[in-house]
């Protein structure tokens, strides 16, 4: 199997899960990378802010939403050194504004990805993929970006039948 990088952007505190708004010490995103690390032994590396979202979802939604309308690229904590030895980059996010997290654009821009293979994998509670995967391939022109895979973040906990189907294709 080629090299593989999982770079995730998660968020815990409190979340919406199907209508409801609950306290969570791990974010949704961190779930499904650190299954998906177990099923691929890929490296791991957390996406992580300098000044993180608020722990209060209202407020989150916010700040996620000024970041975005500002076109921010907020200060991440720290990158890999590289990501040359990397064949292939999973790459995951919850659903921000109906695409990637600003964090995430933030780690992109950091680093050329010519001739990687990106593979996005998105938690979000229905709002699936939106255009995060086109946002990704138009940061990424020389990456081969795959069109990814939707999770449901409320039910991520027993997601790993997906992440396998995802695998086999």
């Amino acid at each position: 199997m080629a090299k593989s990088l999982i770079a995730f952007f998660s968020r815990a505190g409190e979340n919406y899960f199907g209508g409801q708004f609950r306290f969570v010490d791990i974010g949704n995103t961190k779930i499904a990378a650190e299954k998906l690390q177990a099923l691929t032994g890929a490296d791991l590396f957390e996406i992580q802010m300098e000044t993180p979202y608020s722990d209060n979802y209202k407020e989150c939604v916010k700040e996620a939403k000024r970041h975005f309308d500002e076109n921010a690229r907020p200060g991440l904590v720290s990158f890999p050194d590289s990501i040359d030895e990397y064949e292939q980059i999973f790459l995951g996010y919850p659903n921000y504004c109906g695409t990637i997290p600003m964090p995430v654009f933030t780690f992109l821009e950091h680093f050329d990805f010519t001739g990687k293979k990106i593979l996005p994998f998105c938690t979000n509670e229905g709002s699936g993929m939106a255009r995060s995967v086109g946002d990704i391939r138009k940061l990424c022109p020389t990456a081969d970006v795959k069109d990814g895979l939707s999770l449901k973040g409320s039910t991520v906990d027993s997601c790993d039948e997906d992440l396998k189907n995802w695998l086999s294709l």
